[in-house]
């Protein structure tokens, strides 16, 4: 398995399970499944609401023996509403109990949009947000920057953070963000981020790796390009007897990211995983570099708003 390296010496195994959109009621089979399958690294978030099942998962598995706490890696993510500084740790004790842990691995602003703190749920109106004038990113990541003195966290990043965004905190900071977690696959390479965010020591996550077919319809477009029925990734899948969604994962090892598949199926947990297994060859790359046409599955649309505070989430 490959992994990342991290200054003080962790290390992340680059195939992890994603979470999102896992129903609390399969997440915990799902999640015991995947660490009894040799997986490592579990993704979660406060918003995503199965975080006390996970949480279940966890214990039992160190119960069992299956894995330890030290070998364990767990990411999770501070939701919109808890932007504001005084909210920061009380959000992440909710998470750590939730999750049955006494620290995370690593902790990240899930998006650069902030909401009321009294919202539950999404917004209905431009004024269930706050702009990013009344709550500077700067002003979270200085509270998130406190939960790690106090020993609640190992490692800070950020997710769906623009070049201009992550210029923008690392101009205001000594301490950068040490990850970014976007959305990445052969449709949505993103080669300037990945520059930047390896010429500058931040490891970068892929979300989405598959397209994430099963995602609301209200984020669907009409007629969206699938990954996992391309005609190139099928090709290159038969070449190396695998599945298509190998060929997706091994995608990101090559480019030396980490890479979240979301399944609570047993059998395509370890499958994924298997990926690591498959090696690329140049040409593979050559064939999937082609496939690049800047489409995002998950578009930031719904962050939007008509006054002004939020436009154009990704810098584009």
């Amino acid at each position: 398995m490959k992994v990342l390296k991290f200054n003080n010496g962790d290390q992340l195994d680059a195939i992890g399970l994603g979470t999102w959109k896992s129903q609390p009621v399969k997440v915990e089979d799902a999640v015991l499944s995947a660490l009894k399958s040799g997986y490592k690294h579990i993704d979660c978030a406060a918003v995503y609401g199965n975080e006390a099942e996970i949480g279940k998962a966890f214990q039992k598995a160190i119960n069992q023996k299956v894995i330890s706490r030290e070998n364990l890696w767990v990411t999770s993510k501070l939701w919109n509403t808890a932007h504001k500084a005084e909210d920061v740790i009380p959000a992440l004790k909710q998470t750590l109990d939730d999750l049955q842990l006494d620290y995370l691995d690593l902790y990240l602003i899930h998006w650069p949009v902030a909401f009321r703190p009294d919202l539950h749920g999404f917004p209905e109106s431009d004024d269930d947000f706050l702009s990013l004038q009344e709550v500077p990113v700067i002003e979270t990541w200085q509270a998130m920057q406190e939960a790690k003195k106090q020993g609640l966290v190992k490692h800070l990043g950020v997710s769906n953070f623009s070049v201009t965004k992550l210029k923008d905190l690392m101009g205001k900071t000594d301490n950068p963000p040490e990850m970014n977690q976007v959305e990445l696959h052969p449709f949505l390479h993103q080669e300037n981020l990945l520059e930047f965010c390896h010429s500058n020591n931040i490891h970068l996550t892929a979300y989405s790796p598959l397209g994430s077919g099963d995602r609301s319809t209200e984020m669907k477009a009409e007629d969206e390009p699938s990954l996992l029925e391309n005609a190139v990734v099928k090709a290159i899948a038969k070449q190396h007897d695998v599945t298509p969604a190998q060929i997706l994962i091994a995608f990101h090892l090559h480019r030396h990211t980490a890479v979240i598949p979301k399944s609570t199926n047993p059998k395509r947990i370890q499958e994924n995983i298997n990926s690591a297994k498959v090696n690329l060859t140049d040409e593979d790359m050559q064939q999937i570099k082609s496939l690049d046409k800047h489409y995002r599955y998950v578009n930031g649309k719904f962050f939007e708003t008509t006054d002004g505070k939020y436009s154009n989430i990704f810098d584009e």
